[in-house]
């Protein structure tokens, strides 16, 4: 486990401090609307929603008890909201790389990871992209339905492979910063990187 004084140094406090956001049965209406705020936040990497762009009607139903907090998460993710932010404006290195983030709450972790989502958008299409990650049993492990994904990389968590933690430097840019902020990006952070198989090392001093 990080310890709270490294988070404080490198800026990401706010993840170790905080426990996810889990909304059990018999949540109250207070409980609903931090589970959804919280699943706004992720899955549009802290980009500002505007009142007119939120999902009134995916929001109404988990509030309801129709829809899990995992499908409120398919919701925003295949909403036009989430395409015009991420897939319209970026190349599709960079869009994989921020559903990793957004969805899985890592970053990928090899060349193979981003030619298998880039051959099956190809192949089939924006909306089984966007299900592989949500519906893959690595999603339902470590959020399962009832759980805001959240960033995991600066921990050891599954999948077991550490070089998820040094890669999460390069796309996590402080807790108040959102994924468009960072720059229209012509290609993905992590491009070279994962081309060579190598990852950079971090300065803990």
């Amino acid at each position: 486990m990080t310890s709270l004084m490294a988070a404080q140094r490198l800026g990401f406090e706010p993840f170790v401090a905080s426990s996810p956001v889990e909304l059990r049965r018999n949540w109250t209406e207070a409980e609903a609307e931090v589970a959804i705020s919280a699943a706004y936040r992720q899955v549009l990497g802290n980009e500002h929603l505007m009142s007119s762009e939120r999902l009134t009607s995916a929001e109404s139903l988990l509030r309801n008890g129709s829809i899990s907090v995992k499908d409120f998460v398919r919701a925003i993710a295949l909403s036009e909201v989430y395409r015009n932010k991420f897939f319209q404006s970026n190349p599709q290195n960079r869009f994989i790389e921020l559903n990793y983030k957004h969805l899985l709450g890592r970053v990928p972790y090899d060349q193979a990871e981003i030619a298998y989502h880039t051959d099956l958008y190809h192949q089939e299409g924006y909306e089984r992209e966007i299900n592989s990650y949500i519906d893959s049993p690595e999603y339902q492990e470590s959020f399962g339905d009832l759980i805001v994904p959240f960033y995991r990389g600066f921990a050891t968590e599954y999948p077991p492979k550490t070089v998820g933690f040094s890669r999460i430097f390069q796309v996590y840019r402080g807790y108040a910063t959102s994924d468009r902020a960072q720059g229209q990006r012509k290609q993905g952070t992590l491009v070279q990187e994962l081309a060579r198989n190598s990852a950079s090392p971090k300065n803990w001093v």
